[in-house]
């Protein structure tokens, strides 16, 4: 969202809690656009959706809703049991392989924070590095940028994102 701001764009983001206990899923829903958002409902037709934990697809059509030539982007390295057939693109990024080798934990929001950069096109890889540099402790700048430079660039070159139609 920080990088949506410097590319002066308007943005709102926000969780939906259902069970609140530890390590349930989440559902979070972020809005950009060009001029003002002034409705702060939750998004019942996005246009992409971020999946973090491919686990979740056994439980959730985390498809639905979602604009006919969408874009789903999940973490996992190899087309994940249990996704819908439907009119969409999804790609597949491994993250948490990604995080594991630059932070050595299995932390994939930045990772995922640049696919989807990749993937919609409209904000540049700066934004996300500079939102990164602009959010997180200075300790853990440098890796965190370097991850989500990677996942981009997988994305962007297509060796080891996965395209699946």
């Amino acid at each position: 969202m920080a990088a949506s701001w410097q590319e002066h764009y308007y943005a709102q983001s926000f969780p939906a809690f259902g069970v609140e206990r530890r390590g349930a899923p989440v559902l979070a829903f972020t809005k950009i656009d060009s001029s003002p958002i002034l409705d702060r409902s939750q998004v019942y037709e996005p246009d992409a959706v971020v999946v973090l934990d491919a686990r979740l697809l056994q439980g959730i059509d985390v498809t639905a809703g979602l604009k006919p030539g969408g874009q789903v982007i999940i973490n996992c390295d190899r087309r994940p049991p249990g996704l819908p057939p439907g009119q969409f693109d999804c790609l597949t990024v491994n993250a948490t392989a990604i995080a594991l080798e630059y932070l050595g934990r299995p932390i994939v929001n930045t990772a995922m924070a640049g696919a989807l950069c990749a993937v919609l096109g409209f904000l540049p890889l700066n934004s996300i590095k500079e939102a990164i540099a602009e959010t997180l402790p200075s300790n853990l700048v440098e890796l965190n940028i370097k991850v989500a430079e990677v996942a981009y660039h997988e994305v962007i070159s297509g060796k080891k994102g996965v395209l699946i139609a």
